[in-house]
C-alpha cells in the first residue's frame, strides 16, 4: 500500500509520542470527523467554535486510523483504546508535519495571494497543470493559519506541481503562513479594498501581500500584475525581499507574459498571449475580461516551472468556472430557460466590478434582460459606503436592466443609482428569492453577487431547486 506518511516519519516530524497500536502508515490527513476516511490521521485541532478532542469517537467510526491529540487533553480522554500520537499542541504539530513535507518534496511550488481573483487562479492552476503532470493543491478556499499548513502536508511526496492559495485580513498573517509554502513563483493577482476595514488604504493592503515575497526560495521568482497601480510598490518590496526574478502580466508593453489580442465571449474568451517572446493562442473555458488577466498569470508561472505551455494552454479550454465563483446555472422556465450566474462566495469592490461586467458581456435572448443580485461587501470599515454608491458606475456600464438588493451595507447604492434604473430591495435573502423568483424570465441573464456572510449561497440553492435544470443539448438549441 502506498502511504501519504508511514507513521515513524509522521511521528519523528511533529516530535509526537505514541500511544496503543500504531498502523504502518496513514492514507490521508483530515481535521473533519465527518470526512474520515479509512486509513487516515484525524487532527483533533481546537477551533473558535468546536474542539477537535470531542469528536475523536466520530472520526474512528468514520474509518481514522489514529488520532493527532494535544498532551493537555490526555487526562480527559481517559481510557481511549484508539491509536494515539500525542504532542504539545496540535496545530503546532500539523505546522511541523507540514515543515516536513516541504522539505521532502521535488515539486514546483507555487503561490496565490492577491485581493481578488486568489482562488479562481489558482483552480486555473491545478486544472491546467493536471494535463502535464501530478498536482497538489489547495482545497476550496484552505489559504489561513490552518488550511495552509494542512494543505501541504496533504501533499504526496511524488507531486510535480503544488498549487497554494495564501490569504489574509491582517498584517502579518501572509508572513506567518508562507513559511510553510516556500514558493518556487509567487504571484499576486491584484491589490483592491479587500479588508479595507483593516487597514489605513491600498499600499497597506499592497505591504501586506508583499509579505509572500519573504518565502521564496532562493532563485525564485514573483509574477506581479504590470497594469495594477501598485506594481512598483510591489516591485520595490520583491526586491527588498532579495526574490531573484520579478516578471510582469498583463497589456503592459513591458509585461514579461503579455496580452495581445482578447475576444470575451459570454461563456468562454479567445485570446493570444506573448509568454516570454512566443505568441500563443488559448480559449479560456470560463468567461470575463478577469479571468483572461488571471490566465496571464497562470500560463506564465507554467513557463517558469518549466511545463509544457502550449499543453496547459489547450487545457484551459475545459476550464470552467467554480460553485459560488462564475458557475453558471442553466434553468427552465415556462417553454424556455434562462442563466443564473452563481458568483455567491465572496465580495469585494474589484470583483463586484469584474462581475459587473462579465454580466454586461453576457448575451441576453428574445426578452430577455441583464439582471444584478448584489450582496454587501463585507470588512470595508469606514470606507463602506463609499465603495457600496461607487457600485453605481459599473452598474450603468454595463447596461444592467434591473437590480436587486439585500443587506444594510448595500442600502447606499440604491441612492446612488438613476432614477430610470428598475432597483428593488429586500430586507432578508428570503425575501428577495421570492421576489427574484417571480419576476424572472425565458432569457435572462441573473448574476448573483456578494460577501459570503451575505448568505447569497442559499438563493441561489433555492433558486436551483425551484427551477430545473437544462440539459447542454436543449440549452443550446
Amino acid at each position: 500500500m502506498t502511504y501519504l506518511w508511514k507513521t515513524t516519519e509522521l511521528i519523528a516530524a511533529m516530535n509526537g509520542r505514541a500511544i496503543g497500536d500504531m498502523p504502518e502508515g496513514i492514507t490521508g490527513i483530515t481535521i473533519d470527523s465527518r470526512s474520515a476516511g479509512k486509513g487516515e490521521a484525524f487532527f483533533a485541532i481546537k477551533g473558535e467554535n468546536f474542539d477537535g478532542h470531542d469528536f475523536i469517537t466520530a472520526a474512528m467510526v468514520s474509518g481514522a486510523a489514529v488520532c493527532v491529540v494535544c498532551e493537555g487533553k490526555l487526562p480527559a480522554l481517559g481510557k481511549f483504546t484508539a491509536p494515539l500520537i500525542v504532542v504539545d499542541d496540535v496545530l503546532a504539530g500539523l505546522e511541523r508535519l507540514a515543515l516536513a513535507a516541504r522539505a521532502r518534496t521535488k515539486a514546483k511550488i507555487i503561490a496565490v495571494t492577491g485581493s481578488a481573483g486568489k482562488t479562481t487562479t489558482k483552480e486555473a492552476l491545478r486544472h491546467s497543470l493536471s494535463a502535464v503532470g501530478k498536482v497538489h493543491a489547495s482545497a476550496a478556499s484552505f489559504n489561513n493559519h490552518w488550511g495552509v499548513p494542512l494543505t501541504m502536508a496533504k501533499m504526496p511526496e511524488d507531486t510535480e506541481y503544488g498549487v497554494f492559495e495564501v490569504g489574509m485580513n491582517h498584517p502579518g498573517e501572509i508572513r506567518n503562513l508562507i513559511k510553510f509554502v516556500q514558493p518556487d513563483v509567487a504571484i499576486i493577482t491584484i491589490i483592491a479594498a479587500a479588508h479595507l476595514g483593516f487597514f489605513k488604504n491600498l499600499d497597506e493592503i499592497a505591504d501586506a501581500k508583499s509579505e509572500i515575497f519573504e518565502g521564496i526560495v532562493p532563485g525564485g521568482t514573483a509574477i506581479l500584475n504590470r497594469d495594477d497601480a501598485r506594481y512598483r510598490l510591489l516591485e520595490h518590496a520583491a526586491k527588498t525581499a532579495g526574490v531573484a526574478h520579478i516578471l510582469g502580466f498583463g497589456e503592459n508593453a513591458r509585461s514579461k507574459f503579455k496580452l495581445i489580442k482578447c475576444a470575451l465571449h459570454s461563456e468562454h474568451s479567445d485570446i493570444v498571449a506573448r509568454i516570454d517572446g512566443k505568441d500563443i493562442s488559448v480559449r479560456i473555458g470560463a468567461p470575463g475580461r478577469h479571468i483572461v488577466q488571471n490566465t496571464l498569470a497562470v500560463l506564465g508561472a507554467a513557463h517558469v516551472v518549466g511545463a509544457d505551455v502550449a499543453k496547459v494552454a489547450v487545457a484551459l479550454g475545459t476550464l470552467t468556472a467554480e460553485k459560488g465563483r462564475g458557475k453558471r446555472h442553466v434553468l427552465s422556465i415556462g417553454s424556455g430557460h434562462f442563466t443564473l450566474i452563481d458568483d455567491s462566495y465572496n465580495a469585494n469592490p474589484a470583483s463586484m466590478r469584474a462581475a459587473l461586467s462579465l454580466l454586461g458581456e453576457q448575451d441576453v435572448s428574445g426578452k430577455g434582460r441583464r439582471v444584478a443580485v448584489l450582496g454587501g461587501m463585507l470588512e470595508l470599515g469606514r470606507f463602506s459606503a463609499r465603495l457600496h454608491r461607487d457600485l453605481a458606475e459599473p452598474i450603468i456600464d454595463a447596461k444592467i436592466d434591473k437590480v436587486f438588493l439585500a443587506g444594510p451595507e448595500i442600502t447606499v447604492l440604491s441612492e446612488a443609482l438613476p432614477v430610470e434604473l428598475k432597483v428593488e430591495y429586500r430586507q432578508s435573502v428570503s425575501e428577495l428569492t421570492s421576489s427574484l423568483a417571480g419576476f424572472v424570465r425565458a432569457g435572462d441573464v441573473v448574476m448573483v453577487k456578494a460577501s459570503n456572510g451575505i448568505g447569497f449561497s442559499k438563493l441561489v440553492e433555492q433558486m436551483t431547486q425551484k427551477f430545473k435544470p437544462v440539459e447542454k443539448a436543449e440549452a443550446a438549441a
